[in-house]
C-alpha cells in the first residue's frame, strides 16, 4: 500500500472516530451529573453527542497523534448534587461516567469486530491490503473498528490517571481528604506545568500503549466465542 494513502487512511479514520468518541465520552458526564441533580451542562448544551459542542484543539491534537487525550471539560456545579449524595460521591461518579462510557464502547465495539471478522469479504480485503496494499471498503470498516477500539480504550486509560484536571483525580478525590484537595489547588500551576511537560515528551506512550494492548489482547480473548460460534460466512 501507498505511505500516503496508508497516512491519510489512518488519519481519516481517527479523525472520524474522535469526532464519534470524544462527545460519548463528554455527554456521559452530563448526563450523570443530570441524574444526580446538576443541569449546569444540560443547560449549557453540553449534554449532547454533536462533537463540536466538546471540541477541544489540543486534546484533539493529542487523540490525533499520541492515541489519547481530551475534550472540552463539561461544566459540572457539585453544589446542585442531590442532597443524597456527598459532593465528594457525586463528583466520583460523574468522573468515572466519561471513562466507563469508552470501556463500554470498546467492548461493544469489539463485539462487532469479531462479527464483521467472520465475513469472507472482510477477511479477503485484510489479505488484500496486507498482500498488495489493495483498500476497499471493508478494509476500511475494519480498520475503523479497530481504531474505534484502541481510541475508546486509550481515552478511559488516560482520563483515569489521578492528575488534575482528568477524571482521575475527581475518583481519588472521593478517597481522600481536604488536604489532598488543598494540595492541589496550592500547585495547580506547577501541576499544570507538569502535566503539559509529560503530554510533550510523550513519556505516557509507551505505558497507556501497554496497558491499552492487555486490554485490547483480554477483550480478543473473551470474544473468542463468537469466531468459533459463527466460522466463516
Amino acid at each position: 500500500m501507498n505511505l500516503d494513502l496508508s497516512t491519510f487512511l489512518d488519519f481519516f479514520t481517527r479523525l472520524i472516530v474522535i469526532c464519534m468518541v470524544t462527545p460519548i465520552h463528554e455527554c456521559a458526564h452530563a448526563y450523570a451529573a443530570y441524574k444526580l441533580g446538576d443541569d449546569t451542562a444540560s443547560i449549557q448544551g453540553r449534554m449532547t453527542l454533536n462533537p463540536l459542542a466538546h471540541f477541544d484543539p489540543v486534546g484533539t491534537i493529542c487523540l490525533l497523534f499520541a492515541g489519547f487525550g481530551w475534550a472540552k471539560p463539561v461544566p459540572v456545579n457539585p453544589n446542585r448534587f442531590d442532597r443524597k449524595i456527598s459532593m465528594r460521591g457525586g463528583m466520583a461518579i460523574t468522573a468515572l461516567a466519561g471513562p466507563l462510557s469508552n470501556l463500554l464502547v470498546a467492548i461493544l465495539s469489539m463485539v462487532i469486530y469479531r462479527v464483521f471478522c467472520c465475513f469472507q469479504v472482510v477477511q479477503t480485503a485484510v489479505v488484500d491490503y496486507y498482500t498488495s496494499g489493495g483498500v476497499n471498503t471493508y478494509f476500511v470498516l475494519y480498520y475503523m473498528l479497530q481504531a474505534f477500539i484502541f481510541i475508546n480504550l486509550g481515552l478511559a486509560i488516560f482520563n483515569l490517571i489521578p492528575i488534575p484536571p482528568l477524571d482521575g483525580s475527581h475518583i481519588l478525590g472521593y478517597f481522600t481528604s481536604s488536604k489532598v484537595d488543598a494540595f492541589f489547588y496550592k500547585n495547580q500551576r506547577m501541576i499544570s506545568i507538569v502535566f503539559m511537560v509529560i503530554l510533550v515528551t510523550g513519556v505516557l506512550s509507551g505505558p497507556i500503549g501497554f496497558v491499552e494492548q492487555h486490554i485490547y489482547n483480554l477483550l480478543l480473548t473473551l470474544t473468542n466465542w463468537i469466531p468459533n460460534l459463527l466460522g466463516t460466512l
